[in-house]
């Protein structure tokens, strides 16, 4: 993956994970689960997005 699209997953993570806890703090005595995945999917997947789009090159160690 190109890592130019690192701060655009990161903060896309990072919306995505305030709407999770936005909507669990406004809905709390009845939380829809169903509702509640369907937030921490695209969440987990930005930030492992970031994740992998993120690496330190270091060939000076290798030689």
């Amino acid at each position: 993956m190109s890592g130019k699209f690192f701060m655009l997953y990161l903060v896309g993570g990072t919306v995505a994970l305030a709407l999770l806890i936005y909507a669990i703090v406004t809905a709390y005595p009845d939380i829809n689960h169903s509702g509640a995945l369907f937030y921490i999917l695209p969440t987990l997947a930005l930030y492992y997005m970031a994740f992998k789009t993120y690496h330190a090159k270091k060939d000076s160690e290798l030689m």
